[in-house]
Parts: C-alpha cells; structure tokens; sequence
C-alpha cells in the first residue's frame, strides 16, 4: 500500500453509532484518518470541511438515504470514492445508487472485516492510478509540447526528449491497462445488469442471457451434470457475453456472418476477455473456462482455440447450442431471425459438425417436452430412437441426393435396422423427421 494510501482520508456515515464504532475500530489500524457521521447532512458537513478521499455509507438512514446522499456527494465531490453498505433486500436502491450515486461497489451486512479492508484498499489505489494518470497525461502534453517548439537543429535534444515522452507514453498504456482490469473486475458483482448496455444498443438483445442460462440449466440436468457443474453451467450462460462490453454499439446486434473480417476478430476475442474478466474470482474460476469455450465447434472449426470433440468442456458444449438457439432467433447469428422451429431444424442440420449430436439431441427432447414445442408439428429424431409404427412428416435423402423414404412412411424393425446400417457403414449422421405425437 502506497503512502498516499495509507494516508487517506475515509468518512463513514449511518445512524447506527454501533456500526461507526465497528468500522473505526476495524479501519483505524490500517494509518487511515477516520471521520464519522450519523446522518447525511452531518456527513455533507464535513465533506465541506476536509477533503475525503472514501465515503461508505449506510443505504437506510432516516431524512436523507444512501441514495441521496451519495448522489448529493457525487455533485459535491465527484473525485472522491462512494461505497455503499446495503442489505439484500435493498436490491432495486441498490441500482439507483449506482445510477444516480455513481457507486465504485456495494458490501452486503453483514459484511466480513477482511473482505471489507481489501475492498477500501482497492478503491483507494484505483484513486491513485486515475490521479496519477492525469498528472502522467498531462506531462506527456507537456513534453509534446516543448517538443513543438525545439529548434529542428537541436536533433540530439529532440531525441534524449522523445526518449523520455515514450517511457512515459509506455507507463501511461501499462495505468491504463490496470484500470481496465480494476474497472472489468467489479462487473462480475453485477451480472444482472449485463444487458442494461445491450438492451441500449438493440431491444431485440434484452432477456438473451437469462434464456440462454435457462436452456443450459435445463440441458446440464437433462445430461446428469451434478449439482455443483450445473451451477457453474448456469453461471458461465448468465456471464458467457461479459466479453463484449468493450465492443462497439454496432457490433452488438449484427449477425455474425455478416460482419467485416476486422470486425469478426474483434467479436471472435470476446471469449478470452470474458475469461480474463472472471478468472481472478475464486467462486468463477471454472465457469470462466466454460466462457473461454462457448464458441468452439464439435468439428474443431471454432474459436479461440479450435478445440474438437469431447476435448470441449461438456458445458461449454452445452452452453454453445443454448446461445445459438437463443441468437437465431433475435438474429443475431445468421442474416434473419429465425422461428423456433427454424432454429431447432438449424441445430439438427448442424449436429456433428458445429454441436455435440449428443446435446443437441438432449435439447430437441427438452422442446418436445415443453409447452412451447407444443407448436412444432415434427419431431427430428437419430436412428436410435426410432421405434415401429411411427410416421415420416418429410422425405427422406441420401446425402448424395437420392430419396430414401418418402414422407407419409410408416416405419418398422427392417426400415430402423438399415437406417442404422447406413449410419454406421457411412460414418454420417441420419436425422429422421417424425410427425409430432408419434
């Protein structure tokens, strides 16, 4: 911890003199100088006195709450730090602190000390980095501008100078990056609120990570994942897109096929980001594998690292049928949106090749099973779970164009043992459309 840190100046306000007690016995012996406060007002009195690097404030207090208190900070002190101690059921003033508040994070009571102090030394040293980048940008401006006026005889000085402007150029790029990192980590205590970017840019996104996170929930229980890697499961699905934040408005909607080469790498590399951003959380760290993989194909033609087959995590597989059966139909994937039924016909077209056969198939029993796949007049279906008696609802090909069965068909034993043949002796996968209820 940096002097200057060690030195700050922290205000805590709550009516409960119980609690200021608590955080001025717990911080105290960390060398920072301590100032209290029992109500809103009496806080914004002393922010006009003394000049206080962190507030954490209490959400309910009597008069004036955390939100208009924090809020009234924010106009009064913009530079300084707001932290916001809530209750769980303080969800939706919780969001308002952030919006109006400009809140830097949130601690739940009861919180735990050693939580708590990391947390306050964090916020004071992303301060410091931001306060240290300005002073650093503004001593390259100035050095760019003494390199303006240098006589173009003076070679030698305008090198030892430009020597100078860029180890300082290179320490700005490395604070920069630090307060990306500082900036993407507290992302993750809000997965909630990862769409709130999304449904600006395009309305048709609102509601894609909890349907996908759904569908993956669904399907992980579906394949007999345990309780602990259906979680994760369902974490990776809720956060698979967290990558994108840093991507242009543009590029959020913007069906996959149709983007530039340029703008197809940039959107290709939010896995990596999404991983990155959540890989230094202990409680995330294997759902962020899981996010790492989401775009990689059964056939090994995906990305980032062209993984094939089982060597895919299995809930990475699992999350990559749930995410593109969500995005064909918001359009997002291909050049349309799809319907349902157009969309589960895309998965089983592409069974083999871009998804696991095995949750694909697990996904087209889980719509059967719905309400909502109550519309789909057919079912697909492998070989395997053929049985005598049902009904083709659509022709039957051969992969080199000759029919195989007509659609109206009534299947028996011989017709599903040959089917199985072909399968086997051809190395393809034969999907067989079945009239629904059959």
């Amino acid at each position: 911890m940096t002097e200057s840190v060690s030195q700050a100046k922290l205000l805590f306000v709550d009516d409960e003199p119980s609690i200021l007690s608590a955080l001025r016995r717990l911080f105290r012996p960390q060398g920072y100088q301590i100032f209290t406060a029992e109500s809103g007002a009496e806080g914004l009195e002393i922010l006009q006195k003394e000049e206080i690097n962190l507030v954490l404030s209490d959400m309910r207090m009597p008069e004036m709450d955390g939100v208009a208190f924090l809020k009234a900070v924010k106009e009064h002190s913009p530079g300084t730090i707001r932290i916001l101690l809530t209750g769980y059921a303080d969800f939706n003033s919780t969001v308002a602190a952030i919006n109006e508040g400009g809140v830097y994070r949130y601690v739940a009571k009861p919180w735990v000390d050693t939580e708590i102090i990391s947390l306050v030394q964090d916020a004071l040293e992303h301060q410091h980095l931001k306060l240290e980048n300005v002073r650093l940008l503004a001593l390259v401006q100035q050095q760019n501008d003494t390199l303006k006026t240098l006589n173009s005889g003076l070679e030698q000085k305008v090198q030892e100078r430009t020597a100078e402007l860029r180890q300082a150029l290179a320490f700005v790029e490395n604070t920069h990056a630090e307060l990306k990192k500082s900036f993407l980590m507290t992302v993750q205590v809000f997965a909630g609120l990862i769409e709130l970017r999304s449904g600006q840019a395009s309305g048709s996104l609102a509601g894609h990570g909890r349907r996908v996170a759904d569908h993956a929930k669904r399907l992980a229980k579906k394949l007999g994942m345990g309780e602990v890697e259906s979680h994760n499961v369902m974490l990776a699905a809720l956060l698979h897109d967290i990558g994108k934040l840093g991507l242009p408005d543009g590029l959020l909607d913007k069906p996959f096929n149709q983007l530039s080469g340029e703008h197809r790498a940039l959107v290709m590399k939010h896995p990596l980001v999404g991983q990155n951003i959540l890989m230094g959380i202990e409680r995330l760290k294997e759902a962020a594998k899981l996010v790492r993989h989401h775009h990689e194909s059964y056939d090994g033609s995906g990305y980032p690292d062209n993984l094939a087959g089982l060597a895919i995590p299995k809930g990475s597989r699992i999350i990559c049928v749930a995410n593109e059966y969500d995005a064909l139909q918001i359009g997002t994937l291909v050049q349309r949106s799809l319907k349902a039924s157009e969309s589960l016909d895309f998965l089983i077209e592409n069974r083999g090749k871009r998804y696991d056969p095995a949750v694909v198939d697990a996904f087209v029993s889980i719509m059967a099973e719905t309400q909502g796949a109550a519309a789909v007049k057919e079912l697909p279906l492998r070989t395997m779970h053929l049985k005598p008696g049902m009904v083709l609802s659509r022709d039957l090909m051969h992969r080199d164009g000759y029919m195989l069965l007509i659609h109206g068909s009534v299947l028996n034993s011989e017709i599903i043992s040959q089917l199985i043949k072909i399968e086997q002796a051809e190395d393809v996968h034969v999907s067989v459309y079945i009239r629904q209820g059959q």
